[in-house]
């Protein structure tokens, strides 16, 4: 059991790299955030929503794989949506960057606990599952929330339209698509309330 509570100190120790692992995205006070505070948020979400998703989840395979899924950022990096959006090398070189670093991960744990973080992580990506819909949907809806609270200037021009960009994400649950609808609303007060024409953004 030592050797496999060491690999597990390691893994730990890999973990805290996402407390300074910086993401595109500032915080209310004006502070850039760390991914593992929107891991954190995102886990507080699932818990949160829970109990009005129109199906039953497995609330404990939703929860790991919103901690494992941006595990791997502590090896590969946080790059941006927008990055890989307008870029398919940078998206290819992200994927594979992230597929070894989950596989680095599975081979520091011992099976079948290795194995499980692995799975996990592919059936995120993958999300095909209800659980890893749900999982990459409060992703996505997180992110917006946080820039929502943000100020203005912070976000880049790319983000005004993709804050109405979330309906793919949300579209196989109802009560996802409403709480959407209110995060997108948000959003789009904020743009007009700089002067921005949100309705060309809809297009």
């Amino acid at each position: 059991m030592k050797k496999e509570l060491v690999n597990i100190l390691e893994l730990v120790k890999l973990g805290e790299k996402l407390k300074s692992e910086m993401r595109h995205s500032w915080l209310s006070n004006g502070r850039q955030e760390s991914v593992a505070e929107h891991t954190w948020r995102v886990s507080l979400m699932a818990m949160l929503m829970e109990p009005y998703l129109t199906e039953k989840v497995d609330s404990e395979k939703l929860l790991k794989m919103i901690i494992i899924h941006d595990l791997v950022e502590a090896e590969a990096g946080d790059i941006p949506a927008f990055d890989t959006m307008k870029d398919s090398a940078v998206k290819e070189q992200k994927e594979l960057n992230e597929r070894k670093s989950i596989e680095r991960i599975r081979d520091m744990l011992d099976d079948p606990l290795g194995k499980e973080f692995y799975e996990l992580w592919h059936e995120f990506e993958e999300k095909e599952t209800y659980e890893a819909k749900v999982a990459n949907a409060l992703d996505k809806l997180e992110a917006q929330i946080q820039h929502n609270e943000a100020d203005i200037s912070t976000w880049i021009d790319v983000e005004h339209r993709m804050s109405f960009m979330m309906d793919k994400h949300v579209e196989f649950d109802g009560a996802l698509q409403i709480f959407k609808d209110i995060i997108e609303d948000e959003a789009d007060s904020k743009l007009k309330g700089a002067g921005i024409d949100t309705e060309k953004l809809k297009i």
